[in-house]
C-alpha cells in the first residue's frame, strides 16, 4: 500500500519546485525583453524608458536570488571541495552534515539581518523607481535566504540521519 500522504507530500514538492523554476524563467524573459525594449527605443527614439535601467538591476537581483534559490534544492551551489574528497567516506559524510549546517546558519543569519535592513527601507519610505518602494524591490533578499537556509537545513538533517542510520558493512 503507497504511503499517500508522502506522496502528496512530494508531489507538493514538485509542483512548489515547478512554480520556482517558472518564476526564474519568467525573470529571466521579462529582463531581457526589457533590456531588449531599451536598446530598440534608445537607437530608434534617442530615449528609452525612465525606470528601465533600474528595473533590470533589480531584476538581475531577483534572479540571482532566485536561481540561488534553486540550485540550493538538490544542493547544486558551488563549492570549494579541496578537503573532502580525500576524507574517508565516513567522515566525508559528517564534513557534509557540518557544511550543511554552517551554509544554514549563514543562510539564516542573512536571513535575519536582511529583512531588517528591508523593514528599515520600508520605514524610511525610500522609492526605487517609478514610485515603486525599494523594500518591495529588495524583498526577495531575506526570503531567499530563508528557504536557502531551510533547504540546507533539511539537507543536513537527512544526510545526518541517513549516516546515523546505515549499517555497518
Amino acid at each position: 500500500m503507497a504511503n499517500k500522504p508522502m506522496d502528496r507530500f512530494h508531489k507538493g514538492i514538485g509542483v512548489l519546485q515547478k512554480i520556482e523554476d517558472s518564476i526564474l524563467i519568467g525573470l529571466l524573459l521579462l529582463m531581457i525583453g526589457i533590456a531588449f525594449f531599451q536598446i530598440l527605443l534608445r537607437n530608434l527614439f534617442g530615449s528609452g524608458m525612465n525606470f528601465g535601467d533600474e528595473l533590470i538591476r533589480i531584476l538581475v537581483l531577483w534572479i540571482s536570488l532566485v536561481g540561488a534559490m534553486v540550485a540550493s534544492r538538490n544542493n547544486s551551489h558551488i563549492n570549494i571541495d579541496l578537503v573532502s574528497r580525500y576524507l574517508p567516506d565516513p567522515v566525508k559524510k559528517f564534513s557534509t552534515v557540518l557544511t550543511g549546517m554552517f551554509t544554514a546558519l549563514v543562510c539564516a543569519a542573512m536571513a535575519y539581518f536582511s529583512l531588517d535592513f528591508v523593514l528599515l527601507e520600508k520605514s524610511e519610505g525610500i522609492i526605487a523607481f517609478s514610485g515603486v518602494p525599494a523594500w518591495a524591490c529588495e524583498s526577495i533578499i531575506p526570503l531567499a535566504f530563508a528557504v536557502i537556509s531551510f533547504r540546507y537545513l533539511i539537507l543536513s538533517l537527512a544526510t545526518l540521519f541517513n549516516v546515523l542510520t546505515q549499517k555497518a558493512p
